[in-house]
């Protein structure tokens, strides 16, 4: 059937994508207020750390139950690596720089840059990216940056240099899992979350504030269901998808949610925190728009716009005469 993702070869599995999509999109768009609510009675790093560490656990028991094979030593390598860069260092680098003192404005807006940097290890590692996945990844972070303008746009050195390595670790461990050798998906993900659970969990121990005398007394009961929900929906749910995206689709489309997401983001803080529109919501959605269009359908989209603006100089003209 006619689809929008047949430029990438998934005519058969069309649904699948668009679904996966649609998770990624909805559910991490909501978890930046679970993370608030999260990190209000709870360690950052150490809540981190044992959400990675429960979903790597609870994901184990069903490829064990699914009859999957432990991984060999060369994917448990492979997992480590991933799961170090994703699960641990890009979590933990964006809590150290708010801690650092980036303001939320800023961190939003670096957090774009995260499928451009993808891309680029992408086309580095010899694969094609057009030229309309590129202009519609710099049109989507334009976007998000829009978005982000009422926030803090404070920083520091050190809040800066955390914000960028963020993004940075993250698509590092993207584009590692698009390439290296892994076990089968459940098995996959239960071992990259239990190593970067264990690192983010021995880190907070280590250098963590409050980690080591924590006490599961202190949590509210609104943190621990935003924790459960963290460990269920972002994790074992989202991440999976985002991971199966990584494995079968574009770069770029795989990485459009960074900029999707503050949407969903702010559609949640309207309607749980009371935040209010401004104008600038109204510039940056068809931004984002024009984005996901160009990422989509990408060449024809270009044909369109030139049409359009070949008709409307003439117009123009006659206006003007």
């Amino acid at each position: 059937m006619p689809s929008i993702f047949n430029r990438f070869g998934l005519e058969g599995q069309s649904w699948r994508v668009a679904g996966a999509l649609l998770i990624v999109y909805l559910v991490w768009g909501t978890t930046y207020y679970a993370l608030d609510v999260a990190m209000q009675t709870m360690p950052p790093v150490l809540m981190n750390g044992a959400r990675f560490l429960t979903a790597g656990l609870a994901m184990l028991a069903i490829a064990r139950w699914q009859g999957l094979a432990w991984p060999t030593a060369a994917q448990w390598r492979a997992s480590a690596l991933i799961g170090g860069l994703m699960a641990f260092a890009a979590m933990a680098l964006v809590v150290l720089a708010q801690q650092a003192g980036i303001g939320s404005g800023l961190m939003a807006t670096v957090v774009t840059t995260m499928p451009m940097w993808l891309a680029l290890w992408t086309r580095w590692g010899g694969e094609r990216v057009p030229v309309t996945s590129w202009l519609g990844l710099v049109l989507g972070a334009a976007g998000a940056m829009l978005l982000a303008l009422e926030g803090d746009f404070s920083t520091t050195l050190l809040g800066t240099l955390c914000a960028f390595g963020a993004p940075l670790a993250w698509s590092i461990g993207s584009y590692a899992s698009r390439k290296l050798t892994l076990p089968a998906p459940a098995m996959a993900s239960a071992a990259q979350w239990l190593l970067g659970g264990l690192m983010g969990t021995a880190a907070a121990l280590l250098f963590e504030p409050g980690a080591r005398t924590f006490e599961l007394s202190q949590v509210s009961a609104l943190s621990a269901f935003a924790w459960l929900y963290l460990v269920v929906a972002g994790t074992m749910v989202t991440l999976n998808a985002y991971l199966w995206l990584l494995k079968n689709t574009s770069a770029a489309l795989a990485g459009s949610y960074s900029f999707v997401n503050p949407v969903v983001a702010l559609a949640v803080g309207v309607w749980l925190g009371g935040e209010r529109l401004t104008g600038w919501v109204f510039v940056a959605l068809p931004l984002i728009g024009a984005a996901l269009a160009l990422i989509l359908y990408g060449r024809p989209v270009l044909d369109a716009m030139r049409a359009a603006w070949r008709r409307l100089r003439p117009a123009r003209a006659a206006t003007s005469g």
